[in-house]
Protein backbone atom coordinates (compact mmCIF):
# COMPACT_ATOMS: atom_id res chain seq x y z
CA UNK A 1 0.00 0.00 0.00
CA UNK A 2 1.40 3.43 -1.24
CA UNK A 3 1.31 6.58 1.56
CA UNK A 4 0.33 9.25 -0.31
CA UNK A 5 1.57 12.78 0.56
CA UNK A 6 0.28 16.35 -0.14
CA UNK A 7 2.21 19.00 -0.25
CA UNK A 8 0.80 22.36 1.08
CA UNK A 9 2.77 25.41 -0.11
CA UNK A 10 5.07 25.05 -3.12
CA UNK A 11 8.17 27.34 -2.18
CA UNK A 12 11.80 26.51 -1.55
CA UNK A 13 11.68 23.96 1.42
CA UNK A 14 9.08 22.03 -0.76
CA UNK A 15 11.43 20.46 -3.10
CA UNK A 16 13.23 19.05 -0.13
CA UNK A 17 10.06 17.44 1.38
CA UNK A 18 9.59 16.37 -2.32
CA UNK A 19 12.60 14.88 -2.78
CA UNK A 20 12.96 13.16 1.07
CA UNK A 21 9.26 11.30 0.08
CA UNK A 22 10.67 10.21 -3.16
CA UNK A 23 13.16 8.00 -1.30
CA UNK A 24 11.02 5.98 0.79
CA UNK A 25 9.48 2.88 -0.13
CA UNK A 26 6.03 2.81 -0.33
CA UNK A 27 5.17 6.58 -0.33
CA UNK A 28 4.46 9.18 -2.99
CA UNK A 29 3.53 12.75 -3.17
CA UNK A 30 0.18 12.62 -4.71
CA UNK A 31 -0.84 16.11 -4.92
CA UNK A 32 0.32 19.72 -3.40
CA UNK A 33 -1.64 23.13 -3.60
CA UNK A 34 -0.34 26.74 -3.15
CA UNK A 35 -1.95 29.91 -3.38
CA UNK A 36 -0.37 30.98 -6.04
CA UNK A 37 -1.04 28.64 -8.49
CA UNK A 38 1.81 28.89 -10.79
CA UNK A 39 4.30 27.22 -7.53
CA UNK A 40 1.95 24.58 -7.42
CA UNK A 41 2.12 23.88 -10.98
CA UNK A 42 5.92 24.05 -11.31
CA UNK A 43 6.01 21.85 -8.09
CA UNK A 44 3.57 19.14 -9.99
CA UNK A 45 4.94 19.06 -12.67
CA UNK A 46 8.93 18.31 -11.53
CA UNK A 47 7.82 15.59 -9.08
CA UNK A 48 4.99 14.03 -11.30
CA UNK A 49 1.89 14.82 -8.91
CA UNK A 50 -1.42 16.73 -9.23
CA UNK A 51 -1.57 20.04 -8.85
CA UNK A 52 -4.69 21.17 -6.39
CA UNK A 53 -6.39 25.09 -7.26
CA UNK A 54 -8.27 24.53 -3.84
CA UNK A 55 -7.12 22.95 -0.24
CA UNK A 56 -10.27 21.51 -0.25
CA UNK A 57 -9.95 19.71 -3.07
CA UNK A 58 -6.61 18.26 -1.99
CA UNK A 59 -7.93 16.86 1.31
CA UNK A 60 -10.52 15.43 0.03
CA UNK A 61 -8.56 13.46 -1.85
CA UNK A 62 -8.99 9.82 -1.04
CA UNK A 63 -5.04 9.22 -1.80
CA UNK A 64 -3.45 11.47 0.33
CA UNK A 65 -2.87 10.62 3.65
CA UNK A 66 -0.11 12.73 5.29
CA UNK A 67 0.41 16.24 4.57
CA UNK A 68 3.54 18.70 5.19
CA UNK A 69 2.59 22.31 5.44
CA UNK A 70 5.41 24.67 3.94
CA UNK A 71 3.67 27.65 3.68
CA UNK A 72 4.92 30.86 5.62
CA UNK A 73 5.38 30.25 9.29
CA UNK A 74 2.33 32.41 10.42
CA UNK A 75 0.19 30.67 8.35
CA UNK A 76 0.78 26.96 9.45
CA UNK A 77 -2.51 26.70 11.23
CA UNK A 78 -4.90 27.09 9.33
CA UNK A 79 -4.07 24.13 6.71
CA UNK A 80 -2.81 22.27 9.78
CA UNK A 81 -6.14 22.45 11.68
CA UNK A 82 -8.23 21.96 8.07
CA UNK A 83 -6.14 18.85 7.19
CA UNK A 84 -6.46 17.16 10.72
CA UNK A 85 -10.32 17.69 9.99
CA UNK A 86 -10.28 15.78 7.05
CA UNK A 87 -8.47 13.02 8.81
CA UNK A 88 -5.17 13.67 7.29
CA UNK A 89 -1.98 12.79 9.64
CA UNK A 90 0.31 16.21 9.36
CA UNK A 91 3.54 17.25 9.16
CA UNK A 92 4.35 21.33 9.60
CA UNK A 93 7.93 22.85 9.24
CA UNK A 94 9.11 24.58 11.54
CA UNK A 95 8.21 26.21 13.47
CA UNK A 96 5.05 24.77 14.33
CA UNK A 97 3.75 28.29 14.39
CA UNK A 98 3.98 31.68 15.74
CA UNK A 99 2.20 31.64 18.74
CA UNK A 100 0.86 29.59 21.47
CA UNK A 101 -2.05 29.87 20.81
CA UNK A 102 -1.81 29.26 17.28
CA UNK A 103 0.41 26.27 18.05
CA UNK A 104 -2.19 24.65 20.59
CA UNK A 105 -4.81 24.89 18.23
CA UNK A 106 -2.75 22.65 15.63
CA UNK A 107 -2.17 20.20 18.87
CA UNK A 108 -5.94 20.50 20.03
CA UNK A 109 -7.08 19.50 15.90
CA UNK A 110 -4.99 16.65 15.54
CA UNK A 111 -5.14 15.38 19.33
CA UNK A 112 -9.32 15.77 18.44
CA UNK A 113 -9.52 13.82 14.69
CA UNK A 114 -7.14 11.06 16.29
CA UNK A 115 -3.98 11.41 13.71
CA UNK A 116 -0.14 12.03 14.23
CA UNK A 117 1.20 15.32 14.41
CA UNK A 118 5.16 16.27 13.91
CA UNK A 119 6.96 19.66 13.43
CA UNK A 120 10.13 19.71 11.03
CA UNK A 121 13.68 19.10 13.41
CA UNK A 122 16.00 17.55 11.10
CA UNK A 123 18.54 18.12 12.85
CA UNK A 124 17.83 16.01 15.47
CA UNK A 125 18.14 13.16 13.54
CA UNK A 126 21.62 13.51 12.67
CA UNK A 127 24.12 11.12 13.91
CA UNK A 128 25.79 13.46 15.66
CA UNK A 129 23.09 14.57 17.65
CA UNK A 130 21.95 11.56 18.46
CA UNK A 131 25.49 10.72 19.62
CA UNK A 132 25.33 13.57 21.71
CA UNK A 133 21.97 12.72 23.03
CA UNK A 134 23.07 9.35 24.14
CA UNK A 135 25.82 10.94 25.94
CA UNK A 136 23.49 13.32 27.89
CA UNK A 137 21.50 10.42 28.95
CA UNK A 138 24.18 7.46 30.18
CA UNK A 139 25.52 10.88 32.09
CA UNK A 140 28.84 10.97 30.64
CA UNK A 141 29.20 14.87 31.05
CA UNK A 142 28.67 14.28 34.88
CA UNK A 143 26.71 17.99 35.94
CA UNK A 144 25.81 19.80 33.21
CA UNK A 145 27.69 23.21 33.66
CA UNK A 146 27.21 24.89 30.79
CA UNK A 147 25.22 24.31 26.98
CA UNK A 148 25.36 27.26 24.19
CA UNK A 149 23.80 27.68 20.60
CA UNK A 150 25.50 29.31 18.48
CA UNK A 151 23.93 30.12 14.81
CA UNK A 152 26.10 33.09 13.39
CA UNK A 153 24.48 33.06 9.81
CA UNK A 154 24.50 35.81 7.30
CA UNK A 155 21.63 36.91 4.83
CA UNK A 156 21.44 39.40 2.19
CA UNK A 157 19.29 42.29 2.13
CA UNK A 158 18.12 40.62 -1.08
CA UNK A 159 16.74 37.47 0.62
CA UNK A 160 14.58 39.62 3.11
CA UNK A 161 13.34 41.86 -0.02
CA UNK A 162 12.52 38.34 -1.95
CA UNK A 163 9.44 37.44 0.04
CA UNK A 164 7.05 40.47 1.57
CA UNK A 165 6.47 37.83 4.60
CA UNK A 166 9.93 38.01 5.47
CA UNK A 167 11.28 39.72 8.24
CA UNK A 168 7.61 40.64 9.67
CA UNK A 169 6.29 39.77 12.89
CA UNK A 170 2.60 38.39 11.05
CA UNK A 171 4.22 36.18 9.00
CA UNK A 172 7.96 35.00 9.72
CA UNK A 173 7.27 35.61 14.09
CA UNK A 174 10.28 36.90 14.30
CA UNK A 175 13.97 37.20 12.91
CA UNK A 176 17.06 35.44 13.40
CA UNK A 177 15.60 33.45 16.77
CA UNK A 178 12.25 32.19 14.91
CA UNK A 179 13.09 31.35 11.33
CA UNK A 180 16.80 30.34 11.39
CA UNK A 181 18.11 29.60 14.96
CA UNK A 182 14.73 27.82 16.02
CA UNK A 183 16.80 24.33 14.94
CA UNK A 184 19.40 25.09 17.58
CA UNK A 185 17.10 26.48 20.38
CA UNK A 186 15.08 22.80 19.51
CA UNK A 187 18.65 20.89 20.08
CA UNK A 188 19.89 22.44 22.79
CA UNK A 189 16.30 22.44 24.91
CA UNK A 190 16.19 18.45 23.63
CA UNK A 191 20.16 17.90 25.17
CA UNK A 192 19.97 19.63 28.22
CA UNK A 193 16.28 19.69 29.06
CA UNK A 194 13.81 22.68 30.14
CA UNK A 195 14.60 26.32 30.67
CA UNK A 196 14.18 27.48 34.45
CA UNK A 197 14.46 31.28 33.30
CA UNK A 198 16.45 33.46 30.71
CA UNK A 199 17.35 36.67 30.29
CA UNK A 200 18.04 38.56 26.81
CA UNK A 201 18.92 41.29 24.12
CA UNK A 202 17.75 41.46 20.70
CA UNK A 203 18.55 44.18 18.04
CA UNK A 204 17.83 45.22 14.36
CA UNK A 205 21.90 46.01 13.31
CA UNK A 206 22.23 45.67 9.17
CA UNK A 207 19.08 44.99 7.79
CA UNK A 208 16.68 47.14 6.04
CA UNK A 209 12.69 47.21 5.82
CA UNK A 210 12.34 44.34 7.92
CA UNK A 211 10.21 44.63 11.67
CA UNK A 212 12.24 41.33 13.04
CA UNK A 213 15.76 40.85 14.77
CA UNK A 214 18.48 39.86 12.72
CA UNK A 215 20.74 39.48 16.10
CA UNK A 216 19.76 38.03 19.39
CA UNK A 217 21.52 37.09 22.75
CA UNK A 218 19.89 35.22 25.59
CA UNK A 219 21.33 34.14 29.18
CA UNK A 220 19.54 30.78 30.27
CA UNK A 221 19.38 28.84 33.39
CA UNK A 222 18.40 25.50 33.18
CA UNK A 223 16.08 23.61 35.68
CA UNK A 224 18.69 21.19 35.96
CA UNK A 225 21.15 23.78 37.40
CA UNK A 226 22.96 24.57 34.09
CA UNK A 227 23.87 27.98 32.46
CA UNK A 228 23.76 28.38 29.33
CA UNK A 229 23.30 30.77 26.08
CA UNK A 230 21.74 31.39 22.78
CA UNK A 231 23.34 33.67 20.11
CA UNK A 232 21.41 33.81 16.76
CA UNK A 233 22.13 36.03 13.84
CA UNK A 234 21.53 36.94 10.32
CA UNK A 235 24.26 39.38 9.72
CA UNK A 236 27.59 37.80 10.32
CA UNK A 237 29.67 37.97 6.70
CA UNK A 238 30.41 35.22 5.22
CA UNK A 239 28.10 32.94 7.73
CA UNK A 240 29.08 29.79 9.36
CA UNK A 241 27.87 26.54 10.97
CA UNK A 242 25.56 26.05 13.80
CA UNK A 243 27.13 24.87 17.15
CA UNK A 244 26.41 23.94 19.76
CA UNK A 245 28.11 22.74 22.50
CA UNK A 246 27.90 20.49 25.67
CA UNK A 247 30.35 21.04 29.34
CA UNK A 248 29.86 19.10 32.28
CA UNK A 249 32.70 18.66 35.28
CA UNK A 250 33.07 15.36 33.45
CA UNK A 251 33.25 15.82 29.41
CA UNK A 252 32.48 18.12 26.86
CA UNK A 253 31.12 17.77 23.20
CA UNK A 254 31.12 20.34 20.54
CA UNK A 255 28.88 19.79 17.91
CA UNK A 256 29.38 21.83 14.42
CA UNK A 257 25.96 21.07 11.98
CA UNK A 258 27.16 17.51 11.70
CA UNK A 259 30.44 17.31 12.93
CA UNK A 260 31.94 16.58 16.31
CA UNK A 261 34.21 18.69 16.95
CA UNK A 262 35.27 17.79 20.61
CA UNK A 263 34.13 14.90 22.64
CA UNK A 264 36.09 14.52 25.41
CA UNK A 265 34.90 13.06 29.03
CA UNK A 266 36.79 12.06 32.45
CA UNK A 267 35.97 8.28 31.92
CA UNK A 268 37.46 7.23 28.50
CA UNK A 269 35.59 4.68 26.20
CA UNK A 270 37.24 2.66 23.78
CA UNK A 271 34.68 3.96 21.27
CA UNK A 272 35.88 7.35 21.62
CA UNK A 273 38.66 8.19 19.57
CA UNK A 274 36.69 6.56 16.40
CA UNK A 275 33.56 8.70 17.13
CA UNK A 276 35.89 11.53 17.06
CA UNK A 277 37.33 10.52 14.05
CA UNK A 278 34.44 9.19 12.09
CA UNK A 279 31.98 12.66 12.83
CA UNK A 280 34.87 15.11 11.80
CA UNK A 281 33.22 15.42 8.05
CA UNK A 282 30.05 14.48 8.44
CA UNK A 283 28.58 17.90 6.99
CA UNK A 284 28.66 17.96 2.93
CA UNK A 285 26.39 21.11 2.83
CA UNK A 286 26.27 24.50 3.72
CA UNK A 287 23.83 24.31 6.54
CA UNK A 288 22.27 27.24 5.42
CA UNK A 289 24.66 29.25 6.82
CA UNK A 290 24.96 31.44 3.86
CA UNK A 291 22.36 30.03 1.37
CA UNK A 292 18.70 28.73 2.82
CA UNK A 293 18.74 26.20 0.10
CA UNK A 294 22.31 24.73 0.73
CA UNK A 295 20.95 21.97 2.73
CA UNK A 296 20.44 18.16 2.19
CA UNK A 297 17.35 16.69 2.81
CA UNK A 298 18.97 13.31 4.40
CA UNK A 299 17.35 15.05 7.78
CA UNK A 300 13.41 15.21 6.89
CA UNK A 301 14.24 12.01 4.83
CA UNK A 302 14.81 9.91 8.74
CA UNK A 303 12.27 12.24 10.22
CA UNK A 304 9.77 10.91 7.66
CA UNK A 305 10.19 7.55 8.01
CA UNK A 306 10.10 8.33 11.97
CA UNK A 307 6.65 9.67 11.01
CA UNK A 308 5.29 6.76 8.92
CA UNK A 309 6.41 4.22 12.00
CA UNK A 310 4.83 6.01 14.30
CA UNK A 311 1.08 6.12 11.94
CA UNK A 312 1.95 2.48 11.35
CA UNK A 313 2.40 0.99 15.16
CA UNK A 314 0.28 4.12 16.88
CA UNK A 315 2.80 5.50 18.82
CA UNK A 316 4.56 9.38 18.89
CA UNK A 317 7.21 9.86 16.95
CA UNK A 318 10.08 11.71 18.22
CA UNK A 319 9.14 15.19 17.45
CA UNK A 320 5.45 15.68 18.19
CA UNK A 321 3.25 18.61 18.65
CA UNK A 322 4.36 19.04 21.70
CA UNK A 323 7.90 18.95 21.11
CA UNK A 324 7.39 21.68 18.33
CA UNK A 325 5.93 23.63 20.43
CA UNK A 326 8.66 24.29 23.30
CA UNK A 327 11.52 25.87 21.13
CA UNK A 328 8.55 28.53 20.16
CA UNK A 329 7.95 28.99 23.59
CA UNK A 330 11.44 29.74 24.66
CA UNK A 331 11.92 31.78 21.34
CA UNK A 332 8.85 34.12 22.44
CA UNK A 333 10.14 34.21 26.40
CA UNK A 334 13.44 35.33 24.76
CA UNK A 335 11.95 38.40 22.64
CA UNK A 336 9.63 39.30 26.24
CA UNK A 337 13.00 39.29 27.79
CA UNK A 338 14.28 41.38 25.36
CA UNK A 339 11.20 43.86 25.50
CA UNK A 340 11.34 44.45 28.57
CA UNK A 341 14.60 44.28 29.89
CA UNK A 342 13.72 41.88 32.93
CA UNK A 343 14.37 37.85 33.56
CA UNK A 344 11.45 35.72 32.39
CA UNK A 345 10.43 32.67 34.11
CA UNK A 346 9.18 29.87 31.95
CA UNK A 347 6.97 27.83 31.00
CA UNK A 348 5.08 30.70 29.97
CA UNK A 349 1.40 31.10 30.78
CA UNK A 350 0.39 32.29 27.98
CA UNK A 351 1.45 34.25 24.42
CA UNK A 352 3.46 37.45 25.80
CA UNK A 353 2.02 40.55 24.73
CA UNK A 354 4.45 42.51 22.56
CA UNK A 355 4.82 45.88 21.76
CA UNK A 356 6.51 44.98 18.62
CA UNK A 357 4.02 42.84 17.32
CA UNK A 358 1.41 45.11 18.03
CA UNK A 359 2.29 47.72 16.16
CA UNK A 360 3.51 45.95 13.34
CA UNK A 361 3.09 47.55 9.75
Amino acid sequence: MTIGFGIIGCGMIANFHCRAVAEIRGAKVVGCYDMYEPSAERLASQFGCQAHRKLATLLADDAVDVVTICTPSGAHMEPAVAAARAGKHVIVEKPLEITLRRCDRVLEACDQAGVVLSAIFPSRYHESAQLMKRAVEQGRFGKLTLADSYVKWFRTQQYYDSGAWRGTWKLDGGGALMNQAIHSVDLLLWLTGPIADLSARCATLTHQRIQVEDTAVASLRFQNGALGSIEATTSAFPGFLKRIELHGDEGTAVMEEEDIKVWDFARKRKADQRILERMAGKTQTGGGAADPAAIGHHGHLMQFKDVLKAIKSGTRPLIDGPEGRRSVEAILAIYKAAETGRTVDLPLKSDPVLKARKSET
